[in-house]
């Protein structure tokens, strides 16, 4: 199947019988959490199909207007005071896309996990609390949901009970915790399953979360 959107895509087993869709944060690309994989502890899960999608070049304007791989635009240090919506859109229609792709290829919607990390946190919140399908979960790492004022009434009812995944690091400077837990703090309003884990760490992964994400992985997937 062909998306507009270049991809790396590793299978856990054979026969993959579930998706997981990982978007990459700002500056990175498809490669970035590829090496993950490698150090998930998949034994409780089914054959997995990974799809690292690479986001398109856009000048970003907190960058100086620097060129490089973005979901979207950033206008402001607190990410939320100003938007790109139009940036947004287009990126969730990308990853809408990706998911068509693979329920052509025979993995439904509700195999499929979306996640990300930074701005691929965003995008999988944009897009996955939007999708008219149930989706498996939404894995949200070191990020936050965009466009929070118009969640409410362009979500999507199939994935009010989506498990959703959400990891930040104390110390983060780049996407301040407080932020997260805004979102984290809306999402549970609303209704949503939110397993929330915080670790002693900046704008990165650690050990202790992904082993974590291995083990959520295993339970929604079971």
């Amino acid at each position: 199947m062909t998306t507009a959107l270049d991809t790396i895509q590793i299978e856990s087993a054979p026969n993959p019988t579930a998706a997981v869709i990982w978007m990459h944060g700002l500056g990175a690309d498809g490669s970035d959490f590829v090496p993950i994989v490698r150090e998930l502890d998949l034994s409780g899960c089914p054959p997995i199909r990974f799809i690292f999608p690479t986001a398109p070049t856009m000048p970003v304007t907190i960058n100086g207007g620097y060129v490089m791989r973005a979901w979207y635009d950033i206008f402001t240090p607190d990410l939320v005071r100003r938007e790109d919506e139009p940036g947004l859109r287009a990126s969730q229609a990308h990853i809408e896309t990706l998911i068509a792709n693979e329920k052509a290829r025979g993995i439904p919607a509700e195999r499929i996990i979306l996640a990300g990390f930074s701005q691929g946190c965003a995008m999988t919140l944009q897009t996955g609390l939007r999708h008219a399908e149930k989706l498996a979960g939404l894995m949200c790492l070191s990020g936050y949901a965009p466009l929070a004022a118009k969640i409410a009434g362009e979500r999507h009812a199939s994935n009010h009970e989506t498990p959703i995944f959400m990891a930040h690091g104390r110390m983060d400077p780049v996407v301040v915790i407080e932020r997260a837990e805004s979102t984290r703090d809306m999402l549970k309003a609303l209704g949503y399953k939110v397993e929330w884990h915080e670790y002693p760490m900046q704008h990165s992964v650690c050990a202790e979360e992904v082993e974590d994400i291995g083990a959520w992985l295993s339970k929604v997937l079971a």
